[in-house]
């Protein structure tokens, strides 16, 4: 049953003209003042859902965007700050891009924030898919070497997890000696370290996004206890059945029966309006937005290189025969119309899927203004959300 509703947001700024016939990403170059307008917008997303009732906000950790799509550097820092702004609203991380970060500093990091925000932060960890970003900081992509980075990320976050859950711990992998064999220190040859401080809230809770969906991929994260998040951020194509199907299955094997949806997250856009017609015209210079920026990276699959060429190209693309709203729609991964309609379909994904209980909603996708990001989740948390909430307080 649907009980925990949080919305994710990627962290851009106002992107002025948007749309396939505005200003190709490529070409944008914004000033530092209208970058860091992210962190007011942040605050006032933050302020909103904590007021009106949300579980949990989550924003992506990104780098070097001068184009203001995903503005976000250091996500532990600015929920620290947050949590001194709200009451009760909970901050993921979506994601950590673990191979930018030592594992041992993440860790830490992450220890310190736990124990000052009084556990309202969740840990959450990615693999990187943007070149710029992960090689720049000195370890391969998913797109420059997907394998090379699967192993580092596996082993980090092993690392993680051992700093973590033991007082002391070592590690000694194929890329982390920790610490290192044979060091001397203040008398004695050092064996093993403590982190410190340790998260005061464990088992730390830990979610990882499900992109590819390969089987070593939930392997991985099943063995460690992750939890896997399913649409929204990059991803907008929604949950399949044979993924959610096959992610039950790896649980069981890996000891946890659970029913169809358990330890998910299913990402959905919500754009409340008067009808269905009406939403899909208002949001769909978003979902446009969306295809521009993540498209040339590998998540609108099926589209040609003709495609993704004139994707780019503002004169081009509206006749470049590109995927459209009105699939996403169709398809289930934007959800437009009245709150009756949103809730219609919300009930169809729960009952679909009976052991979902967490679903990020709202409409924050590429190129949304603050005001309809507002908006939204106004009226999502006022119109729709008290139904599911409701139940909640009746089963308990």
């Amino acid at each position: 049953m649907i009980t925990n509703f949080g919305s994710l947001y990627a962290g851009h700024v106002d992107l002025d003209d948007i749309g396939l016939e505005a200003t190709a990403v490529n070409d944008r170059w914004f000033s530092d003042e209208h970058l860091n307008t992210i962190y007011d917008r942040a605050t006032a997303v933050a302020q909103l859902m904590d007021r009106v009732g949300y579980d949990s906000f989550w924003m992506a950790e990104h780098h070097f965007q001068r184009e203001g799509n995903e503005c976000i550097g250091n996500l532990l820092l600015l929920y620290l700050h947050l949590s001194h702004l709200t009451e009760n609203l909970k901050f993921g991380c979506g994601f950590n891009i673990t191979p930018m970060w030592h594992p041992l500093r993440l860790a830490e990091d992450f220890a310190t924030v736990d124990l000052l925000t009084k556990g309202r932060v969740i840990f959450g960890v990615g693999r990187g898919y943007h070149s710029r970003e992960v090689d720049t900081y000195g370890a391969p992509s998913t797109n420059t070497d997907s394998d090379a980075n699967r192993d580092l990320f596996e082993e980090q976050v092993e690392v993680i997890l051992k700093a973590f859950n033991n007082q002391s711990f070592s590690h000694h992998g194929k890329i982390y000696d920790l610490p290192p064999k044979g060091l001397p220190y203040r008398g004695y040859e050092l064996e093993e370290i403590t982190m410190v401080p340790r998260p005061v809230n464990r088992p730390v809770e830990c979610w990882q996004p499900i992109v590819s969906a390969g089987q070593r991929a939930m392997d991985f994260m099943c063995k460690h206890g992750i939890k896997g998040i399913i649409g929204g951020g990059a991803v907008t194509g929604g949950a399949s059945d044979e993924v959610v199907t096959r992610w039950r299955d790896t649980l069981a094997r890996y000891g946890k029966e659970t029913e169809l949806g358990g330890d998910l997250t299913i990402g959905v856009v919500t754009y409340i309006a008067d009808s269905q017609e009406q939403g899909i015209k208002e949001s769909k210079k978003y979902f446009e937005e969306d295809m521009k920026m993540f498209a040339p990276l590998g998540f609108f699959r099926g589209m040609t290189e003709q495609q993704l060429s004139d994707l780019a190209d503002p004169k081009k693309a509206p006749t470049a025969g590109l995927p459209t709203i009105e699939a996403a729609v169709e398809a289930g991964a934007w959800l437009c119309g009245p709150p009756e309609h949103i809730i219609e379909r919300l009930e169809e994904l729960q009952d679909k899927y009976p052991g979902l209980e967490h679903v990020h909603v709202g409409c924050t996708r590429m190129g949304t203004s603050l005001d309809v990001i507002l908006e939204q989740l106004e009226r999502f948390g006022t119109e729709v959300m008290p139904k599911f909430k409701a139940r909640k307080v009746e089963s308990a």
